[in-house]
C-alpha cells in the first residue's frame, strides 16, 4: 500500500507542477484564461496574480516530492502538502471553477486515503 500512496503523491504533485507552469507561463494565452471565462483585458490585469498563486503551487508540488522522499517524519509532510491541496482545491471551486472538485481536491483526497491505509 505504501508503493499505491507514493504514486498517488507524486500524481498530485504533477497536477501542481502542471498548474504552475500553466498559471507562471501561459496565462496570457487564450486557451488557458478563456477557459476561466476571463476576457483577455481581464488576464492581463491578473496576470501578476495568477503568476503569484503558480509560484505557491509550484511550493505546493515541492512539498509533495519533499514527501515522496523523505526518510523521517514523512506521514506527517505527505499529510500536510495533501490537506493544503484539498484545501486550496475546495476553496478554488467555490471562488473559480467547479471543476477544481475533481482535477485538485478528488486526487488529493483518494492519496490520502491510501496515505492513511499505508500508515
Amino acid at each position: 500500500m505504501q508503493i499505491v500512496a507514493t504514486i498517488a503523491i507524486a500524481f498530485v504533485a504533477f497536477i501542481h507542477i502542471v498548474i504552475s507552469v500553466v498559471e507562471m507561463f501561459f496565462w496570457k494565452n487564450p486557451l488557458v484564461h478563456q477557459r476561466l471565462g476571463f476576457t483577455a483585458d481581464v488576464a492581463n490585469q491578473v496576470a501578476p496574480i495568477v503568476k503569484n498563486a503558480g509560484l505557491y503551487n509550484g511550493f505546493i508540488a515541492a512539498g509533495l516530492i519533499w514527501g515522496v522522499f523523505s526518510k523521517s517524519d514523512f506521514l506527517s509532510i505527505r499529510v500536510f502538502f495533501l490537506v493544503c491541496v484539498a484545501i486550496a482545491g475546495i476553496f478554488a471551486a467555490l471562488t473559480l471553477k467547479r471543476t477544481t472538485l475533481v482535477f485538485q481536491t478528488l486526487p488529493a483526497f483518494i492519496a490520502l486515503i491510501f496515505v492513511w491505509l499505508a500508515a
